[in-house]
């Protein structure tokens, strides 16, 4: 079983959560827009109003599937930021959106410098990371899970690379709890459509409160640094 990708697919159900963490972002998104791991398209059509949009994924399948979605909209192609090679050549960007990949990639160090490269000066770079090793469980190492992240060492990291923190704060405790139980009491190994559907019907009632104050711990971190 491909736990990746089917999680994906369970996070597409997600329509209103992606829409919500689009909105805590949207402001940065101009221009030439660069989505790094772009995946099966979740978050991409989402992006298109927003500016001229690239998506990049390593997975040949993730890709034509996206293609798909997006309906000729959004230039999508292979890419590799661990690695540096791109389906294109020499193209800079105003925003690039990188959500839910940076943990995915051994050498993530070497990653962030290559978004670094990427972006035009004075650029965001849009980054959703999984929040708290305490939180590492089942799930993340079926779906391909190096690690989670702590918020400030990861700002540290972003700025000895040369970007200038804009915004750094936790997101979806509701989240983090059904993640730590599914995770660490039941032992499950896959993010399914029920459990998506459940946090689907419960999120609307309680993550507009994380739009007034930010929950102690959540699934993710969101941070927006500039070039």
């Amino acid at each position: 079983m491909n736990c990746g990708k089917l999680t994906l697919e369970s996070m597409s159900q997600a329509v209103w959560y992606n829409q919500w963490t689009i909105k805590k972002f949207e402001q940065f998104l101009k221009g030439d827009i660069l989505e790094v791991g772009c995946g099966i398209g979740n978050f991409t059509s989402f992006l298109t109003k927003y500016g001229n949009v690239w998506a990049i994924d390593i997975n040949e399948q993730y890709v034509t599937e996206a293609k798909k979605k997006v309906n000729g909209k959004v230039k999508i192609g292979i890419g590799d930021v661990e690695k540096g090679n791109y389906f294109f050549k020499g193209q800079k960007f105003d925003s690039i959106v990188c959500l839910n990949v940076l943990e995915h990639i051994k050498n993530d160090g070497f990653a962030l410098k290559s978004l670094y490269n990427l972006l035009e000066k004075g650029g965001c770079l849009i980054l959703l990371v999984p929040a708290h090793m305490f939180l590492f469980g089942k799930i993340d190492k079926s779906i391909g899970h190096y690690r989670r992240y702590n918020k400030q060492q990861l700002g540290d990291v972003l700025k000895g690379i040369g970007f200038k923190i804009i915004k750094a704060r936790i997101l979806n405790m509701v989240g983090a709890i059904g993640w730590w139980f599914a995770s660490k009491v039941l032992s499950n190994g896959t993010v399914g459509v029920g459990k998506i559907k459940l946090f689907s019907f419960i999120a609307p009632f309680v993550l507009p409160m994380e739009d007034i104050i930010e929950p102690p711990f959540g699934t993710s971190i969101l941070i927006i640094c500039q070039k």
